[in-house]
Parts: structure tokens; sequence; C-alpha cells
């Protein structure tokens, strides 16, 4: 009937689809290439097509057959077409009882792996086998496959309101709201989440806006497991494997060195949240020179209170109070450190995006508070880090202020001031805000950090106090 992928390389097939098995069938080959591309691999051996269909499986997958995919989608129409990329291209279908009798209708997206494209068997089947064990509800729904003849696809639930890049980046979709984003922020951390939490670690490796689904009510889910990998078990500090991703996600380390940890993941969740809070891709060749690379563009600048304000996507003026708006730059600050061991796991940052969350649901149907609300803690910075010369500024405006329309008075007072400087409770009403204290604390430890605190900002300017390390990714 057809050739498949072999049995002789993998006996465990014949049980069930174990993730932790995948290592065995899917060899990594060393590459002395950094490019963070994902490169075409060859095909595995053969196996008849019934041997698979009678002892793979695993829970509710499905098997379907390509002529059953093809009525799905219309003989493949392309007006169904839904997307396209290395991999091939996904349409859109329907299976009902006419495509396969006692079938419910159901709305699907099939991938048609491309033969000549850049991904290959070995992420085909590392994405029937992770998707087919995992059930979660921000992981995309594997509900088949099929392998026929040279024929590899697969068969996921619909989601209607498509990726998040597009909402984002394409002007034909309407400004996506900063509680919309947040929203998709914290399913998808809990996406990742549920990958690192498991007793073998699953290292996602490909974690970009692309690849966040959003269904009709916008509830996002992660999709495309193709370079899905297991992570480091017991005494292992990280696995070594091919570099492979897309450029501008992967963290730093994995591009130099092949080490595959966790904490690979999260750098990448820092690059996308750093897009949906800044509104720009991580990547883009159209504009200056030094702005082609977001993290190092924007990663130092998200420590400094009023380049942050100059950065913040433009579209979502008025929808979120800056106090808000700093604990997230912060925790993309930390996700995007250059030491692994400095970014926060991802457990870690459900908690402060689940913070940002119940704060916006407070916040519904109550007066607009656009500059200052509850800080939440990652950063606990000396007092005495504070920005100096920003209060002194604000001190000398301040004044400058009260003493509207006597020039005279002000030049005198200011050629007479040989003591201290005026009080922080001269600052104008206006900006004290930016400047407010916040004494109540959350501190999340890090298990990488021997009992030490992950840092937080208390306060907008109390960032200061942070580390700042610059943020470059060499290749």
């Amino acid at each position: 009937m057809g050739i498949c992928l072999s049995l002789d390389q993998a006996p465990h097939l014949r049980r069930s689809f174990r993730p932790v098995e995948v290592q065995y069938v899917i060899n990594e080959h060393n590459s002395s290439s950094s490019n963070v591309a994902a490169d075409k691999v060859s095909g595995v051996s053969a196996v008849d097509v019934d041997e698979l269909r009678q002892n793979a499986g695993n829970g509710d997958v499905n098997i379907f057959t390509y002529s059953e995919l093809r009525a799905a989608t219309k003989n493949f129409r392309p007006d169904l077409i839904l997307g396209e990329g290395g991999f091939g291209i996904v349409y859109k279908g329907v299976i009902d009882d006419s495509v396969r009798p006692g079938f419910d209708s159901t709305k699907v997206a099939v991938k048609v792996l491309d033969r000549d494209g850049l991904q290959g068997d070995r992420e085909w089947l590392a994405e029937v086998y992770h998707l087919g064990q995992f059930s979660h509800p921000n992981l995309v729904k594997l509900i088949g496959y099929c392998c026929e003849d040279d024929h590899r696809l697969l068969v996921y639930e619909y989601m209607a309101c498509g990726s998040l890049e597009k909402h984002l980046f394409r002007r034909i979709c309407l400004t996506m709201q900063w509680s919309t984003r947040m929203r998709i922020a914290l399913d998808a951390a809990k996406g990742l989440a549920f990958l690192h939490g498991g007793e073998r670690p699953v290292i996602y490796r490909d974690f970009k806006t692309s690849n966040i689904l959003l269904d009709s009510d916008y509830n996002a889910k992660l999709s495309d497991f193709g370079l899905a990998k297991e992570g480091p078990v017991g005494d292992q500090t990280h696995v070594s494997t091919r570099v492979m991703g897309t450029d501008g996600y992967a963290a730093p380390e994995y591009v130099m060195t092949g080490h595959l940890t966790a904490r690979s993941d999260v750098y990448g969740f820092g690059v996308v949240l750093l897009e949906m809070l800044i509104g720009r891709r991580a990547m883009d060749k159209s504009r200056p020179s030094r702005e082609h690379s977001l993290v190092e563009w924007a990663r130092p600048l998200l420590v400094h209170n009023r380049k942050l304000q100059k950065i913040i996507d433009p579209r979502m003026e008025g929808q979120y109070c800056f106090t808000k708006a700093q604990n997230v730059a912060n925790l993309a600050h930390q996700c995007l450190s250059q030491n692994p061991k400095g970014r926060p796991t991802m457990s870690q940052v459900v908690e402060i995006l689940e913070l940002v969350q119940e704060q916006d649901d407070n916040e519904q149907g109550l007066p607009s508070q656009r500059w200052d609300c509850g800080a939440i803690t990652l950063y606990e910075a000396p007092k005495e880090t504070v920005d100096s010369n920003a209060d002194k500024t604000k001190s000398s405006a301040s004044k400058a202020e009260e003493s509207r329309g006597e020039p005279n008075k002000v030049r005198s007072r200011r050629r007479r001031r040989t003591g201290p400087r005026p009080s922080a409770k001269a600052k104008s009403t206006t900006e004290l805000p930016l400047e407010k204290e916040n004494n109540h604390h959350q501190s999340i430890h890090s298990p990488d950090s021997d009992g030490s605190e992950l840092h937080s900002v208390p306060s907008s300017l109390s960032l200061h106090g942070s580390v700042s390390e610059e943020s470059s990714i060499h290749r």
C-alpha cells in the first residue's frame, strides 16, 4: 500500500508514542554551521503503512488516508490555503460523515509536508510524537495524520483567528489591545511551562509569534512541534544538538554552542514578549542597521523609564498603566538575560503574568488608571540606586512651576542654593506616580540561583537598580 517509517529502528513504536524515546529515532547530527535554520533532513527507512496503522497510535490521534484528506480539503483547493512556510502548505478543511462515516463534523487545518521543503521526516515524526502524547489547553490538538506513499500530512484543530504574528504585524488586522496581548502572553507561557514541567522536559526550540495560534475567543495555543526536543535530566545540565530555529528568537548560548536547556525557550519567550510590548518584529532589515535586531536595540532601553515610554507600541496608548508596562518590560528584560541562569523559569513567568492579568481584571469597570498601579516585584533594587539625577531634575522642575511668574526670585534662589538638594516631596503632582515607591514586594526564587532572589522593580525608577547588561547575539 505504501511506505512509511522504520519500525526496525524504533521498535517501541509498536507500543505507544512515548516522547521520551523520540531521540532514538531522531538521531541528531553535528553541524558546523551556526545559521539558525532548519536544515533539510533525509528520509528514514521504509516500512509498510499497514503495520504502522495496526501498531502505532496514541489516545485520540486518528490515522487518515490521503484520499480522505483530499476530500476534506476539496482536493486541496487554493482558496482554502491558510498559510505556508518551509514545511509546506496548510489548508482549511472539514472532516465529517461524508469523509469518514461516523466522524462528527470538525473543522481542521491540514499541513501538507513539502518533500522538497525544509522540514523532513524526522521533524514530521517528532510532531506526531509530541502532540500525540500531550494534551493541554494551550497546545494545539493533533487530530490525526497521514503517512501514505510519499505523503506526509498532519491534521490539527482549526484555529479561527490565525497566528499572533498576523495580528501584531499585518495591517489588515485591527490593533490588538493591551489586555488581549497580556492574556495571549499568559496562555503561551502556560503552554511552555507545561512542556518544561514533565519528568523529562520537552524544549520547544522554535517559540515565535507565527507558532502561537488563536482560536475564535483569542485563546492562544502553541503549534508546530517539528523542532521540539527532550531536555536534560538527572545530572545533565544541557543537551547538545544542531542549531535549529528562527533567526532573532534563538538564545545566544544555543546559537554559539548548540547547548540546549529549558532556559533557551525562556529567551525565545522574552523575544515574543518584547514584540508584543513594542509592536516590532524580532528581525526587521527595513529599519536602520542598529535597529535590525529588536533585542539588541530595545533591551538596554527597557530599564529606563522615559526611553521605555517612547518605544512601547503607540497603538496601545491609553490602554494600560505605565507601572504595569514597566513590570512586563522588566520581565522581558530578565527573560533576555545573556546568562541562562539569570532568566526566570517559565513557571515563574506564569506567576508574574497571572498577577498582571489579575490587575487587568480588577480594573475592568473602574476609572482609567494610566500612569500608576500596583507594581509587581521582580527585582529588589536598593533604594540608594534610584537615579538621583532624575530626582534633581524633577525637583527643579517643580520649583520652577511653583514660582511661575516670579523669574527674578527663582534666579536669585538658584544663586543662593548651597545646601542639599530639595526634598523629593517638592515633585510635581503630575509626575509623582512615576516616582511612587511600592513596598509590597513579591520575591520569586530561582532554582538555579542558590536561593537568591530574582530581583524585581518595586517602582518605575527603581528599575535603575537592576542588572542592565547589554544583549547581543554573536554568530
